[in-house]
């Protein structure tokens, strides 16, 4: 018997050549049925398999509106009364997709942004059915939350789980969701890239990059291969200036999803470890400043005092070749590497220092702490740590370090600085901060306190 991938390729061949054989026939006498005595090949019996655990999701919520200045101005309300009294919410709708990932637990994953700020979460299955759904767990950062549904003598379908380690460039996938709203459709297509990462689309990117159409209302919908199992999770598409498929689109791994899915479902969200360093891509001019012959891997730029980097022993200019037996290739790779490790896993760490290879074991520490380096919430911050403070009942934020020259030094952020706002909206707490500074902002408002001065800092 052929091992599974062999069959994939096989299938995958045959496509090809029977393909090429439709184009030469229906040039002659039209579209054949079958072609050398064989019937052409057909998505249909696994999307029959596949298309039931793919679910679509309604929701509506609400929002807070912006206040105008002039509703509050006392001539306004002397003359308009009761403008001031006007509603600061207004009601928000949003369709998007799920996929059922435990048929007998009621379990369906999707994207945050799909179900962020809902009230109401409606689940229509494949048959037409619609039911309520719950949010169990939510990740903002990976854009991953897991739904619950309850049912009575419902037999709900649930898609298998695929190796999304062992997808290449070129294999063939399917994406099933409901785009623009119009009910469950499909489209197919290739893997047009693996490990994308640096897209400013969340804080925790490692997307397989794919042609087959991906559009608004795809966002939680499945990425299948041939087998009919799932391999990814539809989230994203690049889009010039309109709101359709230009043939990129963007799904998380479903390697990454299970991890988050773990978390979600026990704690309801995703602890996060943590290793205490800063780290930078190794460069060319890097590589031969540190007489390596390697062109890949991450410097070790920043050590944090008493973190788990520095109990196992990492230091400053060490180059992280491999974790856990796994090539570390950029820092961004690492970032997802650690972030999805839970809180006291181990991490084997090979390095090298002073060109030698160096082994090292870490193990992860709590990402909720009461200091936070800058670098995790944005690049732009490396440099700074943020601390949260509780004095008198009242709790605040401060830079209590910068490192000098550091992309947050460049921004003139300094040590002692008191955080009052990000983005003009107050800032109490790390949880607010991280909210409030992503990876996808463009740029970033700080009003900070500096000593009996208060001054704004805009880092673009």
């Amino acid at each position: 018997m052929f091992p599974v991938r062999s069959v994939v390729l096989s299938t995958q061949l045959l496509s090809a050549v029977f393909l090429i054989s439709i184009f030469t026939s229906s040039a002659i006498a039209g579209l054949p049925v079958a072609v050398g005595g064989q019937p052409l090949p057909s998505l249909a019996p696994m999307i029959e398999k596949t298309r039931p655990a793919v679910v679509n999701i309604a929701t509506r919520g609400s929002v807070d509106v912006q206040d105008n200045a002039m509703l509050n101005d006392p001539l306004f309300q002397r003359f308009f009364r009761g403008f001031e009294n006007m509603p600061h919410r207004k009601e928000v709708k949003s369709l998007g997709s799920g996929v059922i990932i435990d048929a007998d637990a009621g379990y369906i994953v999707t994207n945050h942004h799909v179900v962020e700020g809902a009230d109401e979460i409606a689940v229509t299955l494949h048959d037409g059915q619609q039911l309520e759904a719950k949010v169990v767990g939510s990740d903002p950062e990976a854009d991953v939350a897991i739904l619950k549904v309850e049912y009575d003598k419902l037999k709900l379908t649930h898609i298998p789980f695929a190796d999304s380690s062992e997808l290449r460039v070129g294999d063939f996938v399917v994406a099933i969701g409901n785009p623009f709203g119009l009910g469950q459709t499909v489209t197919s297509g290739i893997v047009s890239a693996m490990g994308r990462t640096g897209l400013g689309i969340e804080g925790y990117e490692d997307f397989i990059q794919t042609d087959a159409s991906i559009n608004p209302g795809n966002s939680g919908g499945a990425l299948v291969n041939l087998n009919g199992e799932l391999v990814g999770i539809n989230t994203a598409i690049l889009s010039s200036g309109s709101t359709g498929n230009v043939g990129i689109g963007f799904a998380i791994p479903i390697n990454m999803v299970r991890q988050l899915a773990d978390q979600l479902i026990e704690y309801g969200e995703v602890r996060r470890g943590m290793l205490g360093v800063i780290m930078q891509n190794l460069t060319p001019e890097l590589s031969r400043a540190f007489g390596l012959e390697r062109h890949q891997g991450v410097v070790i730029s920043q050590v944090v005092e008493d973190s788990a980097a520095s109990k196992a022993g990492l230091e400053v200019g060490d180059v992280v070749s491999d974790i856990n037996g796994v090539q570390v290739r950029s820092a961004s790779g690492m970032r997802n590497m650690v972030g999805l490790m839970r809180v006291g896993a181990r991490m084997d760490i090979t390095v090298i220092r002073d060109g030698k290879e160096e082994k090292l074991v870490a193990y992860i520490a709590d990402e909720i702490e009461q200091s936070l380096s800058g670098e995790k919430l944005n690049p732009r911050l490396a440099g700074a740590t943020l601390e949260s403070h509780d004095e008198g009942g009242s709790t605040f934020l401060v830079v209590s370090d910068v490192a000098r020259g550091s992309p947050a030094w460049n921004a003139r952020l300094r040590k002692g600085d008191l955080i009052l706002s990000v983005n003009r909206a107050p800032v109490k707490t790390l949880a607010d901060i991280k909210k409030m500074v992503k990876f996808s902002d463009q740029q970033i408002l700080f009003n900070v306190q500096r000593g009996q001065t208060a001054l704004f800092i805009l880092i673009q």
